[in-house]
């Protein structure tokens, strides 16, 4: 503690020192109550309105004399598999020596104890398009890094890697140390973290990206989300968010009802927590919460803020009976004739971009659907353009005539390369190939067979809810890839078993 003490002066005359013992007693009583005392306690950690000077001047400097990069951009430093052989045994964190930096908001908060040396920045309070996380030798960070804190990360001699191999979370951090796995960055030491985090005076609101289970992917981890119509799994009613069987972290199940089934996600509680002994809500509601993963990176796990982000006071969902619904369309490409653009049962075929078109073609793979079965397929192998974009449309669907819809399909691909998939929904085209393009066409959230797997694998696209449209619509596969010397995007991908399923 520092403390100033301030007194007046009090002259006493050597002349009034005969006065009585009780006279000098009243002297020294008026002494005391003239002493004023002033005290500034050394760990007051309050967060400041106002930055101090050598924090301004810095950063200051750093906007005079470094260059601004995109979180992407930095992201992109780091390669955790050079040799290329799959595995990231080899990866060696990157050590930035040009004058960058990155710009961003904080999504974390270790305020209630959830978070651990760690913070996560995105590139944008509101509506962000990357994120990235820091490691650092410090607790409490709340209390300079503040939840929306707007934070300038000087990358100049710090790392970008991972903190753990393999787990794909871009990790800004310090000198960085080797294993049998590879190179993984360390925590920020108290000089770098004074010397390359540096903050505005600004705190932003955080606004959360609405997301659903199903999508959620890489790009989303170190943000802060919202999923609405969650509620904690049947069996944890009377649980609490950590179960104090366990040492680190307790891992609770959240489901979200989805047609006839559940969205399942994990949201992960640590130990130090303060909220740990609460009990779970039993309702249906919405959480927000900061994307992350597993210690092993195995899965993609939710880590709270504060219970306050959690609001689950709603009944609970109902799961659909399929008893209910009739199948409303329904494809399997069986009657098609092999090897030309497919072009009867209603479907559509149109080539946006290059010669090449989907076709039905008789599968080899052994998995579902089994080998002799047609399926539609569209892929740039030797297409000989540098771009091809080809449109698979669905015949006309009556959302009118019921009141739920689902549509659901099955995908495979062939070495995808890079190449992509949509699956898209127009209410406003007219059925003809020249007004494909001017349509308005919005994305559906299904699951698509990736680049990584099997080539013979077929995937469930999940049960995709159309119940927010109206009016007549179709469904609609883009294809894009292309054929370039220089790139691998000319893969193939497939389909079958389409339906739309409509309640009765």
């Amino acid at each position: 503690m520092k403390c100033e003490t301030f007194m007046s002066s009090i002259i006493i005359n050597k002349n009034v020192m005969n006065k009585t013992i009780k006279s000098l007693k009243l002297i020294l009583i008026l002494m005391a109550s003239f002493a004023i005392t002033s005290c500034v306690e050394d760990d007051d950690y309050t967060i400041p309105t106002n930055l101090g000077d050598e924090e301004n001047y810095a950063l200051q400097e750093l906007l005079d004399t470094a260059t601004e990069v995109s979180f992407d951009y930095a992201k992109a430093l780091y390669n955790s598999d050079p040799n290329g052989d799959g595995d990231n045994d080899d990866a060696i964190p990157y050590l930035v020596e040009n004058d960058i930096y990155i710009k961003g908001y904080v999504s974390s908060s270790d305020r209630t104890g959830n978070f651990y040396k760690e913070l996560y920045i995105q590139n944008s309070a509101e509506n962000p398009t990357s994120a990235m996380k820091i490691i650092l030798d410090q607790v409490s960070n709340y209390n300079q890094f503040n939840k929306g804190r707007e934070v300038y990360i000087k990358l100049t001699d710090l790392y970008i890697g991972e903190e753990r191999t393999g787990s794909g979370i871009y990790t800004i951090g310090g000198e960085p140390e080797f294993d049998q796995f590879g190179g993984t960055v360390t925590s920020l030491n108290f000089n770098e973290i004074a010397e390359n985090m540096l903050r505005s005076g600004t705190t932003e609101e955080i606004v959360p990206l609405n997301l659903t289970f199903s999508e959620i992917t890489d790009d989303h981890v170190g943000m802060f989300i919202q999923v609405d119509n969650v509620e904690f799994a049947d069996n944890l009613n009377g649980l609490q968010y950590f179960d104090p069987s366990e040492v680190y972290d307790t891992a609770r199940t959240l489901q979200s009802c989805s047609g006839f089934g559940y969205d399942t996600f994990i949201l992960e509680t640590s130990s130090f927590a303060d909220f740990k002994a609460y009990d779970l809500p039993t309702g249906n509601g919405s959480i927000k919460a900061v994307l992350s993963k597993t210690f092993d990176a195995s899965s993609f796990v939710l880590a709270l803020n504060s219970v306050d982000d959690v609001d689950m006071d709603g009944a609970r969902c109902s799961l659909l009976d399929i008893e209910d619904f009739e199948t409303l369309l329904e494809e399997d490409f069986e009657s098609m004739p092999t090897g030309s653009s497919i072009s009867s049962n209603g479907w559509t075929s149109y080539a946006e971009v290059g010669t090449y078109n989907w076709r039905a073609l008789t599968t080899t793979d052994s998995g579902n659907p089994g080998p002799g079965n047609i399926i539609a397929s569209m892929g740039a192998y030797n297409s000989s353009t540098d771009e091809n974009i080809a449109w698979l449309i669905s015949p006309s669907i009556d959302l009118e005539a019921q009141g739920i819809e689902f549509l659901n399909f099955q995908s495979s691909n062939s070495f995808s390369d890079d190449s992509e998939l949509e699956v898209l929904i127009s209410t406003d085209w007219d059925g003809t190939q020249a007004n494909v393009t001017s349509a308005t066409w919005t994305t559906l959230p299904a699951i698509i067979a990736g680049d990584d797997e099997f080539y013979q694998d077929w995937f469930d696209s999940g049960l995709i809810n159309l119940s927010s449209y109206s009016g007549t619509a179709y469904i609609a596969f883009k294809y894009i890839g292309g054929f370039p010397s220089s790139e691998n995007i000319d893969g193939t991908f497939e389909i079958d078993n389409f339906k739309i399923l409509g309640e009765n």
